[in-house]
C-alpha cells in the first residue's frame, strides 16, 4: 500500500499514457503482410509439390497514434478512411463479421473448382445462405446472421433463386421470409426495393457450402485471416494436391483473386502490398486478376524495377493452362 502511494503520481501517468497510445481514430491503417504457404493448411490424402503456392496478406492495424505515425515515415504503411472499408451502417464487428463470411464462401467455391476441374467426387452436405450485410435502404427486420430458408413458401438453395422471385415482384412487394439464427427459427419480412434501377431487398448474401469428397479434404484457418482474395490461390493448391502433373515445377507461386464456382476469377484490393510481400520473399510468380489489377501491378513492377514474373487471369483454366506449358 506504502508503495503505490509514493508512486502513486507515475502510476496514474503511465496509464494516462497508456490510454493516450490507445485511442481508436475513424481510420484503418493497411500494411505488406508477408505470405503463406497455403498448402501447409490442407489437409489431403493427394500428390506432393516440389514448389509452393502461398496466400498473400495486406495486415490491417488498428488506428491508433503510433500506428498513425508510422504510416507517416513508412511509405508502405497507408492511411484508409473507414467509410473506404465499411460499408454503410457497417461497425467494426459487423465488417469483420462479413468479411469471415467471405472467406467461408471463397473456401468452399475453392474446393468445388478444384474437384469439378480435377474430375474428382464431390457432393453438397450442407448449404447455407447467410445474411451478411442489410442495406439502410433496406425495408426489413432481417438480422445479420439469418439463415434463409424460405422466400413466399418457395424453398431456397441458390442466390439466383433469391433474384428470381424478387424479379417476379413489384417494388413495394413484401415477402415472407423463414430463417433460421442460431439454432432458432423466425418468420421476418422484406419489401421489394427499387436500387441502381434493379428490384431488390437490400441484403448481402453469402452462400456457404460444406461437402463431401473423395479424397477428402479439411483446410485450417487462422483466427485472424478473413477476406474472400485467397479464393483462386487455394483452388489452385488443392488443384494439385488432385492431379499427377506437378504444375508448380518447383516454384515460388504467390497469387491473389477471388473465385466463384464457374471459376471466374474476380479483382481485389491491395495489390501494391501483395507484389511488395512476393518480391520480398523471392517469389518466381506472381498471379493477379486482369484488367485494373494486372495494370496496377505492371505498372508497380517498372517503377521500382521488381525482378518477379506478373501473369493476369480472368478464369481459373488460363492460371492452368499457362501453368501445364510453363517453360520448366
Amino acid at each position: 500500500m506504502k508503495t503505490i502511494k509514493e508512486n502513486y503520481k507515475f502510476i496514474i501517468g503511465l496509464l494516462l499514457i497508456l490510454l493516450v497510445l490507445n485511442i481508436r481514430f475513424p481510420y484503418y491503417v493497411d500494411a505488406p503482410g508477408g505470405i503463406s504457404n497455403i498448402n501447409e493448411k490442407i489437409e489431403i490424402k493427394g500428390y506432393k509439390s516440389e514448389g509452393s503456392f502461398n496466400l498473400v496478406y495486406v495486415k490491417e492495424y488498428k488506428s491508433t497514434i503510433p500506428t498513425l505515425l508510422i504510416s507517416f515515415l513508412n511509405k508502405d504503411w497507408k492511411i484508409l478512411k473507414k467509410e473506404d472499408v465499411l460499408l454503410e451502417t457497417e461497425n467494426d464487428k459487423s465488417y469483420s463479421f462479413r468479411d469471415k463470411l467471405l472467406m467461408q464462401e471463397s473456401i468452399s467455391d475453392a474446393i468445388y473448382v478444384a474437384y469439378i476441374k480435377a474430375a474428382k467426387d464431390i457432393q453438397i452436405s450442407t448449404n447455407k445462405l447467410v445474411v451478411a450485410y442489410i442495406s439502410p435502404e433496406s425495408k426489413t427486420n432481417l438480422n445479420i446472421n439469418d439463415e434463409i430458408l424460405s422466400i413466399n413458401g418457395v424453398d431456397i438453395s441458390s442466390k439466383n433463386e433469391i433474384t428470381n422471385i424478387v424479379d417476379k415482384l413489384k417494388v413495394g412487394d413484401k415477402t415472407s421470409i423463414k430463417v433460421r439464427n442460431n439454432k432458432k427459427y423466425y418468420d421476418r419480412y422484406a419489401y421489394v426495393i427499387n436500387s441502381d434501377d434493379s428490384k431488390k431487398i437490400g441484403i448481402l448474401i453469402s452462400n456457404i457450402k460444406e461437402y463431401k469428397t473423395n479424397p477428402k479434404i479439411s483446410i485450417k484457418t487462422n483466427s485472424n485471416e478473413s477476406g474472400s482474395s485467397g479464393g483462386l490461390i487455394t483452388a489452385l493448391s488443392i488443384y494439385n494436391s488432385l492431379v499427377k502433373e506437378d504444375i508448380t515445377h518447383g516454384m515460388t507461386i504467390v497469387g491473389t483473386g477471388t473465385i466463384d464456382q464457374d471459376g471466374n476469377v474476380g479483382s481485389i484490393g491491395g495489390v501494391e502490398y501483395k507484389l511488395k510481400s512476393a518480391v520480398k520473399n523471392k517469389a518466381d510468380l506472381f498471379i493477379v486478376p486482369k484488367d485494373e489489377n494486372y495494370k496496377e501491378a505492371m505498372k508497380l513492377k517498372k517503377k521500382n524495377k521488381y525482378n518477379i514474373k506478373i501473369i493476369g487471369v480472368s478464369t481459373f483454366d488460363e492460371v492452368i493452362n499457362y501453368l501445364k506449358n510453363v517453360e520448366k
